[in-house]
């Protein structure tokens, strides 16, 4: 029988779920508030038809705002609930080693779109080096969710105030949030696209996948992938020259 190791609680499972929740309505309805054909990345036909469905421009912004608050309150409570998962995340995903988490991000491409021919001819070996709880891909990906987040968050609750606080003295700070707002969700949906690539397509990593639904992964999977991590929950002796 394959043993199973707890890698995510109930509240981890609900806040992963419910923030690919709000980001896809988000992410809908933000891309139909877009007025501008010259900018709006899929042509004026989708927030034109986007618009009509629910009544008019005035109405979609309204869904957006109900949304991003929602999402905002979301995270909060989860603040609330799992303060202590919160931190453990945040520790983990910001703490990089450079020597073997660069190197493994280096591999890993390398290794993704060449194979390991390239690596072996310039004297290194095709082997990634051992990772902890999130590796370096997750890391990265992690980081820009986290910071993109907190600056989509702030902008957005500035633009939301736009009209009710702000001056024609202050209107810069509008402005900024604005372009801030945009960067930042074409950054972190960039990496989205990578992550759901690497999270549900990659074969290798369906265990992960798997994980985010059942809170547990099997012990070849947190061996293989997290070497680190398993050698601390199991007990395992460090390999020779660690």
């Amino acid at each position: 029988m394959t043993r199973l190791f707890k890698r995510h609680d109930k509240s981890d499972i609900f806040i992963h779920w419910f923030n690919a929740a709000c980001w896809l309505l988000l992410l809908v309805t933000g891309v139909g508030l877009i007025g501008n054909p010259d900018i709006d990345p899929v042509g004026s036909w989708y927030p034109d038809t986007l618009r009509t469905l629910v009544g008019g421009g005035g109405n979609l912004l309204t869904i957006h705002v109900v949304i991003g608050f929602a999402w905002i309150l979301g995270f909060l409570w989860y603040l609330t609930v799992n303060a202590r998962g919160a931190a453990f995340f945040l520790r983990e995903v910001f703490m990089v080693s450079p020597a073997r988490d660069m190197a493994w991000m280096i591999k890993k491409m390398v290794l993704m779109t060449l194979g390991p021919k390239p690596l072996k001819m310039i004297g290194m070996a095709p082997e990634l080096p051992e990772q902890g709880f999130y590796n370096m891909g997750q890391k990265a990906f992690a980081q820009a969710s986290v910071v993109g987040g907190v600056v989509i968050a702030v902008t957005g609750v500035i633009m939301f105030l736009s009209d009710k606080v702000f001056t024609a003295e202050t209107a810069w700070i509008v402005s900024w949030s604005v372009t801030l707002h945009y960067i930042a969700v074409g950054l972190v949906f960039a990496g989205l696209l990578v992550h759901v690539y690497m999270a549900a397509i990659s074969p290798e990593e369906r265990p992960g996948f798997r994980s985010m639904f059942t809170g547990h992964v099997p012990e070849d999977y947190a061996r293989h992938h997290h070497g680190l991590w398993y050698r601390e929950i199991s007990s395992e002796p460090a390999a020779k020259g660690e």
